[in-house]
């Protein structure tokens, strides 16, 4: 481990899924070679390295391309190989000592499968020869900063960014002026919004399922729908929100990028939009390693919630598909993603959260939250940074009915960490643990709904729907007005 690539070991390198020439097969030989051992380099066919402080993030064993998870342990390590760090949060580092996080912020595109395990050192020969060697020569040599960037930019830039995606640091409104949800109508109004989750069914009946959404639609503006959470499949998100739709609730679309390709998201997002999805929340999901076995892959993801969307949006405001094709019928989609506040430090994580507002971001649903007062600093770190006013941030509550629920909380779900007054209130209450996990639920609710910036709460049930009545009512939070 060299202090240029801090993950623990050197992972194998992609191969091509082409033959490729002589010439170019030798290239790639010797840039293995020498960017392996500096930089862990697996030969993804498109370097990033410029932009994630020369540490490769495929080292990730996510294959996250755009920052970290939010399933960071707080020893700062991979919850997938908890023997490594986390790959991200050594760039983050890197980038913020080196005063280049800044460069974080441009949305990176997912793999070209066409270029992976092909050299790269060509396509930048091959560019600084159509921007031209003695231009770029002279201009990288220019003691003019603006004119070195320029110049930079235009070789590695534009390798990175291919036209396919030209992905930016930029922030990008959507583009309808009107809400398209109940749901952004009460957030815009300044409402204090009250969202929660029905746990889908295991098997195809619906009856409980329809009784769950009609026992919190009185309480409730929106009712999220897990997408196999804790990689534990279960009745699919989009089917349980065709179901909310029927009883006449609004449902959030949640898609986890775990299951997901990025030809499936795109024609998923246009299919739930033609049957009345409009809220649509992009996660990265939980590890299929905390999941059941057989154990699925591992290793990488076809896109990450960034990339998400990025793509989504895109389609809702440009009507294009990731290949260019263009279409009239433009969906109208309330976009949102998750954060994890706590799982960085302020500054890291607001950068992150920043990232996927430029991206697309409209809400965030935020982890769940058991210390209210610490939450001050990350606000204030998105405040700093300008994006408080451009997203809503609904702040995860969850009721715990017992000790044992509270604990496999804190040691089984990634980025979940309990602090050690709440398991000793949960471990004391005895036979009363379900009221006091009431009491700490509410407990943090009075607090965070007095907090400026955070817009509403998410009711994180955890199979306790019935309980949803009583914390909307005794939190003085009435009844959302549809």
């Amino acid at each position: 481990m060299s202090a240029i690539k801090p993950a623990r070991r050197w992972q194998p390198a992609f191969f091509p899924f082409k033959k490729e020439s002589f010439g170019r097969r030798l290239l790639a030989k010797v840039e293995i070679c020498v960017k392996g051992p500096l930089f862990g380099c697996r030969m993804c066919g498109n370097c990033l390295l410029q932009e994630t402080a020369f540490i490769c993030p495929m080292e990730c064993p996510k294959g996250m391309r755009n920052g970290p998870c939010g399933g960071i342990t707080p020893e700062k390590n991979c919850y997938v190989d908890e023997t490594r760090k986390c790959i991200w949060y050594a760039i983050y580092k890197r980038a913020l000592k080196t005063g280049r996080e800044e460069t974080l912020l441009e949305v990176l595109p997912p793999l070209d499968w066409i270029k992976v395990g092909t050299e790269t050192w060509g396509d930048v020969v091959r560019q600084i020869k159509k921007v031209g060697t003695r231009k770029f020569v002279g201009g990288i040599t220019s003691g003019d900063k603006i004119i070195k960037a320029a110049t930079w930019d235009s070789v590695f830039k534009t390798i990175r960014q291919p036209e396919w995606w030209s992905g930016d640091a930029d922030y990008h409104p959507a583009h309808e002026s009107e809400p398209v949800t109940d749901l952004e109508r009460q957030l815009r109004e300044g409402k204090f919004v009250v969202a929660t989750e029905v746990t889908p069914p295991l098997g195809a009946g619906t009856d409980k399922l329809i009784r769950d959404i009609e026992s919190v639609k009185p309480y409730v503006t929106a009712i999220n729908f897990t997408d196999s959470s804790s990689a534990r499949p279960k009745m699919s998100s989009i089917a349980c929100c065709s179901v909310a739709i029927n009883q006449g609730s609004e449902p959030v679309f949640q898609i986890a990028a775990r299951d997901t390709t990025r030809s499936g998201l795109q024609s998923t997002v246009i299919g739930a939009n033609a049957i009345g999805i409009k809220n649509i929340l992009c996660v990265t999901g939980d590890n299929s390693i905390i999941g059941p076995s057989p154990t699925s892959n591992m290793n990488l993801l076809d896109i990450d919630s960034v990339q998400m969307l990025w793509i989504i949006r895109k389609m809702r405001d440009d009507g294009v598909y990731l290949d260019g094709r263009s279409y009239k019928n433009l969906p109208r989609i309330f976009l949102g993603s998750t954060t994890s506040p706590f799982a960085l430090e302020p500054e890291l994580q607001a950068l992150k959260d920043q990232k996927k507002v430029n991206a697309g971001a409209q809400f965030f649903q935020t982890n769940l939250i058991f210390e209210p007062e610490r939450l001050d600093l990350w606000l204030e770190q998105l405040d700093k940074r300008n994006v408080l006013n451009k997203v809503f941030i609904l702040a995860g509550v969850a009721p715990f009915k017992s000790y044992k629920v509270a604990q496999y909380l804190h040691t089984k779900v990634p980025g979940v960490s309990l602090p050690e007054k709440i398991l000793i209130r949960m471990k004391n209450a005895g036979e009363s643990a379900s009221e006091e996990g009431v009491q700490i639920a509410l407990e943090v609710i009075d607090s965070v709904k007095r907090k400026q910036g955070i817009n509403g709460i998410h009711i994180m049930t955890l199979g306790w729907e019935s309980i949803v009545q009583r914390l909307v009512t005794e939190s003085g939070l009435g009844l959302p007005t549809r």
